[in-house]
């Protein structure tokens, strides 16, 4: 395993190590959290585990904990998910051929797309995919187990701002992309889009209105 990611820098594993951490104080969150809203704590592993997309499963006990439908719930999970189907498009290099390709896909998320997108060799692209993906994989259902496990110590993590960690390092990771006045302009427009539908359309839509932002152009 050492071998395969061999490749990559030093600083490049220090970062994916580190995101990979922040992930876990959020499953923290998120298991301490789904313990507040009286689930058990098998439901937030297990979701962990099998889903392993934190966003849906913030929005999946938040809907059932304020006394929406599961299926509803489940639907609005995979609306904001949507945004896989270009990941997957952009990293099927990455996620492996043939019996590896059900877990690359598996470890397909937010930390470990950029992270492959970022490097600038094929083996280097791959390497950090997986070892990023991997890493989530292991970390946010370890979270989750741990903060659920102390849920009845910490019954309300987002009062010390745990819950705020996970999108202030995807946001750290996206910036320097900014740098480029394209990707900037097609930020900027998606982000007001969604922000403009907020009011208007249902939880999980917003997401999937930012990505019209890609037709943006600078002038």
């Amino acid at each position: 395993m050492k071998h395969h990611f061999s490749c990559l820098k030093g600083d490049t594993i220090k970062a994916i190590f580190l995101v990979c951490l922040a992930v876990g104080v959020v499953g923290m969150s998120y298991g301490s959290l789904a313990i507040a809203y009286g689930f058990p704590l098998w439901v937030p592993f297990v979701l962990s585990i099998f889903v392993l997309a934190g966003a849906s499963e913030f929005m999946f006990i938040g809907i059932i904990a304020s006394g929406g439908n599961p299926l509803a719930a489940a639907a609005a999970g995979l609306l904001v998910n949507a945004r896989h189907v270009p990941f997957g498009v952009t990293v099927r290099d990455l996620v492996g051929k043939r019996g590896a390709s059900f877990l690359g896909c598996h470890i397909m998320n937010d930390e470990s797309v950029v992270f492959g997108l970022s490097q600038k060799t094929p083996e280097q692209r791959k390497a950090a995919y997986w070892l990023c993906g991997l890493g989530v994989a292991i970390l946010w259902p370890a979270g989750a187990l741990l903060g659920a496990a102390v849920g009845k110590l910490l019954p309300s993590p987002e009062t010390i701002g745990l819950d705020a960690v996970f999108p202030a390092i995807l946001l750290a990771l996206v910036i320097p992309a900014f740098k480029n006045r394209t990707t900037l302009v097609r930020a900027v427009t998606g982000a007001a889009v969604s922000l403009a539908s907020v009011p208007f359309t249902p939880a999980g839509v917003p997401v999937l209105l930012s990505l019209l932002g890609v037709f943006a152009r600078k002038k």
